[in-house]
């Protein structure tokens, strides 16, 4: 055989490889997203992409449960916090034509917001590791705020008299006040609005046509109406002014687009591709420790698969993005209602996909186990407590008023909980007696063991 036709065959097994895996994972998401969604329920979109080609693409449920009208895969969503590397980029565009750095200080675009003693850069807003209390966290004095509009600068008013919550850069801790004030700096350094900026030098350009803000009442043909659940049933989700979210999660889009925009970015069409390999690095801290949180993304490693991915939630939506880079798959899913279980179908397709698990149990013997169980108080707000249990031969985590989680360990100390990839943590013995269990998700938060 030549070298030629060796080659050719290679290929055309590739090929047949490809296209039976494309077939085998059809009917396996079908049953999935049939058993989760019915036409009289909200529903979602969901796009599996390989090599930049999507390869499923599809809808189930109701996109308006008073209309009877059924989600199509060509429907637009609230993407919520996707919306952060759509601001990422548009930051390291500014970036990349010198108009700012990632070491400029917050206070060189807004200076009059309080510098607290510490300089708090760009890089720290972007990384989440800012120090800034998160907005979307603090108790408004105000009935309703939720539904006010404001302007930036005045939503930027209400946060920025409070105290950091830790030395810029020593600790990681999810804001959504620093991609605020980074929509803010868009405007400063571009004298464009966020908006108009984003719209001008991402959406156009791409050629995202089913991608919009959320603004002046604007009609976004095929959108779906979001919705929130009480028990068994299905409500209008509340109303949130657009111009809270903004900078923070103001877009939106539908699965397509998602994808078109990630194709763009991998080709180095908005970006150096330099410039975005930093932005899916994780970044590190000052004493050098590393965080899963690049420039608007978190980056992920488990089990050894590296994933690069951001979800989103806010009234009446909760949606995912992941992108494997090896294996170079994308998914995308968008929900429209905010109490859908994201977590577990995204760790569910992933597993399809990938054609593996990605969450392994560690079998630990019942003494140890036992020695978890009893109730732990968050270290900030002793009023907050969690339960540990044993149901079976598992150990299940019980918070009130959800969902009980079961405790998947990876070893004799490390968990993750079932179905939720970005929520991990460590129990810690001290003279050989647990004492407290370290949570990650979103930040890092001690749990100190009362009984």
């Amino acid at each position: 055989m030549n070298k030629l036709t060796h080659a050719l065959l290679l290929l055309l097994l590739s090929v047949l490889r490809t296209y039976g895996q494309d077939q085998q994972i059809g009917p396996q998401l079908d049953s999935l997203f049939t058993k989760e969604f019915k036409p009289t329920t909200p529903g979602c979109e969901v796009l599996v992409a390989k090599d930049g080609k999507g390869i499923y693409h599809k809808a189930f449920g109701s996109a308006n449960l008073e209309l009877n009208v059924p989600v199509t895969a060509d429907m637009v969503f609230k993407l919520a916090s996707i919306t952060k590397q759509f601001t990422a980029i548009a930051v390291l565009q500014l970036l990349e034509k010198g108009k700012l750095s990632l070491q400029d200080s917050l206070q060189k675009f807004i200076p009059d917001y309080p510098s607290k003693g510490h300089a708090i850069t760009i890089r720290q807003l972007l990384t989440h590791t800012s120090g800034i209390r998160d907005y979307m966290q603090i108790d408004y004095p105000a009935l309703y705020m939720e539904r006010w509009d404001f302007s930036p600068k005045q939503l930027i008013d209400s946060f920025k008299y409070f105290p950091l919550e830790f030395e810029p850069g020593t600790k990681y801790s999810y804001s959504n006040s620093g991609y605020y004030l980074l929509g803010y700096i868009i405007e400063k350094v571009s004298g464009r609005s966020y908006q108009k900026y984003v719209q001008e030098n991402i959406i156009q350009p791409l050629g995202l046509e089913h991608t919009y803000f959320d603004m002046d009442g604007i009609i976004i043909p095929n959108r779906v109406n979001g919705y929130r659940k009480e028990g068994t049933v299905f409500k209008n989700a509340d109303y949130w002014s657009p111009t809270i979210a903004y900078a923070a999660g103001g877009l939106l889009s539908n699965t397509q687009d998602l994808l078109k925009w990630f194709n763009a970015l991998l080709a180095g069409q908005v970006i150096r591709t330099e410039t975005l390999a930093e932005a899916f690095t994780p970044f590190k801290l000052k004493n050098g420790s590393p965080v899963n949180y690049g420039y608007g993304w978190y980056i992920q490693n488990q089990d050894g698969i590296q994933s690069i991915e951001h979800g989103g939630k806010m009234n009446g939506f909760i949606t995912n993005e992941i992108y494997y880079p090896e294996q170079k798959i994308f998914i995308a899913i968008l929900l429209n209602c905010e109490d859908a279980p994201r977590d577990e179908l995204s760790v569910r397709i992933s597993e399809i996909v990938l054609g593996r698990q990605l969450q392994t149990d560690t079998q630990l013997d019942e003494n140890v186990l036992n020695t978890y169980i009893g109730t732990y108080s968050l270290s900030t707000d002793a009023n907050r407590t969690i339960t540990l249990a044993k149901e079976k031969d598992k150990l299940v985590l019980k918070i009130p008023g959800q969902s009980n989680f079961e405790l998947l360990f990876q070893t004799a100390t490390r968990f993750q909980l079932k179905n939720m990839k970005d929520m991990s943590g460590e129990f810690i013995r001290e003279n050989g007696v647990v004492t407290k269990m370290i949570v990650h998700q979103n930040g890092l938060f001690e749990w100190k063991k009362i009984k």
